[in-house]
């Protein structure tokens, strides 16, 4: 994650940060009301409205003020927006690495080639219907953004105690799984 990224979810600069957190869950607020055709073509209005009221105020303030500084938005029309063949071949080649190895741990999970991992990916979807049955995908996705922009302030504030109940977490967790795979045949993890 960049450094841009990390201090935007720390909070860092409290202004930008609250732009782009109140940004982000007024779009996703909208989605929960209306298409995702309309909020984009309420946007694309609103962008527009912007900038053509202020091409007109550029305009008519060049026309009685009798100046000639041309075009409000020329340095963004000169800016060069493509992509390189590179940028395109780095991230269609991560891409590429992203699925392949999902497609390869999925394979290994369905045809049970470690049954522990098995059982477990089978619990998680089995929770899964649970959640899914609760929440909607997009009230899952506000619920994620909402804790992208909370759980680092509160865990860099509490680290300590979050540290400790983690662990005490993890070791119980660890010990049930030890017990459990003692007690299934062929059950056992095969040293790494």
């Amino acid at each position: 994650m960049g450094a841009a990224a990390v201090d935007l979810l720390y909070w860092r600069n409290v202004k930008q940060s609250g732009a782009v957190f109140s940004s982000v869950l007024l779009l996703l607020f909208s989605l929960t009301q209306f298409s995702v055709v309309s909020v984009g073509a309420y946007l694309a209005l609103a962008a527009l409205s912007a900038t053509i009221s202020f091409r007109i105020y550029k305009s008519v303030l060049q026309a009685v003020q009798k100046t000639d500084e041309g075009h409000p938005f020329k340095g963004y029309l000169d800016m060069e927006l493509s992509l390189s063949q590179d940028q395109i071949s780095k991230y269609a080649d991560k891409i590429l690495l992203y699925t392949n190895t999902c497609m390869k741990e999925l394979r290994r999970l369905f045809l049970v080639q470690d049954l522990i991992d098995s059982l477990k990916f089978a619990v998680l979807m089995w929770l899964l219907t649970y959640v899914g049955a609760l929440f909607n995908g997009l009230t899952l996705l506000i619920l994620a953004v909402v804790s992208m922009f909370t759980m680092p302030v509160v865990y860099e504030k509490h680290q300590a105690q979050i540290d400790q109940y983690v662990g005490l977490i993890r070791t119980h967790v660890n010990s049930v799984v030890g017990k459990i795979q003692a007690k299934i045949p062929g059950a056992k993890r095969k040293e790494e």
